[in-house]
C-alpha cells in the first residue's frame, strides 16, 4: 500500500468514525477500475466486485429500515420507499454528505472529465463502502452506519409519508380533498424552433395564478408549474428529497 493510500484512508476512517480491521477494504471500495487499469504496478483491486456485494447488503438494510420505521405501510409503499433509497441519485447524495467524493481514486481521464461529481460513480463507491464495512466489521456495523444516513431523511411515523413524484397528480389530488375544482393549465408562451421549443406554463385555481414554470414541451413545464404550486401551497409539510422526488408529512 502507497503512503498516500495510508493517508487516504486514515483520514476516511476518522470522518466515517469506522477503524477497519483490513484497510486494504477500505481502499478497494475506494478505487475506480480507471485508477486500477492505470495503476495495475500496485496491484490494488477495483470496487465493482464490492459494488455488487453492496447492492444486495443495501437492500436489506434499507428494507429492514423502512419495514420498521412505517409499519403500517403496504408492501407497495415499502418498495417505493426501497427503490427510492437505493437509487444513484440518492446514493451519490449519501456520498457527497460524508465526503466520499474527495476520497477516490480515479485515473487522469476520469478525473479530468469530472467524475468525482459523477452520480454512477458516487454510487457505486457508496455501495462499495458499504460492502467494506459489512466484510470488515460484520452486518450490525454496516446496518448502524447505513441507518445514520437515513434517519436525517426519514423520520419515524406511524404510518409512511407520501411519496410525490408526479405532481399533477398530487396537485389534483390535493384539490379534490380540499373539495376544490381541478387546477387549470395555460400556456403563456411558446418559443423556439421545432426542434428546440420552449413553453411557459401557468397553473390556477380558477381564475387566480399559483404558479409559472418552463419546460422544453407543455408536459414538462406543466409538471414543473404543478410542483411550483405544491411546494407553495404545503410549505414545511413539503421536503425535498433527490431525485426530484418529496415527501408530505402526514397532518398532525
Amino acid at each position: 500500500m502507497t503512503i498516500p493510500g495510508k493517508e487516504r484512508i486514515k483520514n476516511l476512517q476518522k470522518r466515517l468514525g469506522i477503524v477497519f480491521f483490513d484497510p486494504d477494504l477500505l481502499l478497494q471500495a475506494l478505487t475506480h477500475s480507471s485508477y486500477a487499469y492505470e495503476h495495475p504496478e500496485e496491484g490494488a483491486g477495483d470496487n465493482e466486485v464490492l459494488e455488487f456485494l453492496g447492492d444486495s447488503v443495501l437492500g436489506l438494510i434499507v428494507a429492514d429500515y423502512f419495514f420498521h420505521l412505517y409499519p403500517q405501510s403496504s408492501e407497495g409503499d415499502l418498495s417505493k420507499f426501497k427503490s427510492l433509497a437505493g437509487s444513484t441519485e440518492f446514493l451519490a447524495q449519501l456520498a457527497r454528505k460524508i465526503g466520499l467524493d474527495k476520497f477516490l481514486l480515479l485515473g487522469k481521464g476520469e478525473e479530468k472529465s469530472g467524475g468525482r461529481k459523477k452520480r454512477t460513480i458516487l454510487a457505486g463507491s457508496m455501495e462499495a463502502l458499504i460492502a467494506a464495512i459489512y466484510l470488515d466489521r460484520g452486518f450490525e456495523e454496516a446496518k448502524a452506519f447505513l441507518f445514520r444516513l437515513l434517519r436525517p431523511f426519514f423520520q419515524k411515523n406511524y404510518s409512511a409519508p407520501k411519496l410525490i413524484n408526479n405532481y399533477k397528480s398530487a396537485l389534483q389530488e390535493y384539490f379534490q380533498k380540499a373539495n376544490l375544482p381541478p387546477p387549470r393549465y395555460r400556456t403563456v408562451r411558446e418559443s423556439g424552433p421545432n426542434h428546440d421549443k420552449n413553453f411557459l406554463v401557468e397553473v390556477c385555481l380558477e381564475d387566480v395564478p399559483l404558479a409559472r414554470a418552463e419546460g422544453n414541451s407543455k408536459k414538462e413545464a406543466e409538471q414543473r408549474a404543478a410542483e411550483k404550486a405544491l411546494e407553495s401551497l404545503l410549505g414545511k409539510k413539503l421536503k425535498s428529497l433527490p431525485g426530484k422526488t418529496f415527501v408530505l408529512d402526514d397532518e398532525d
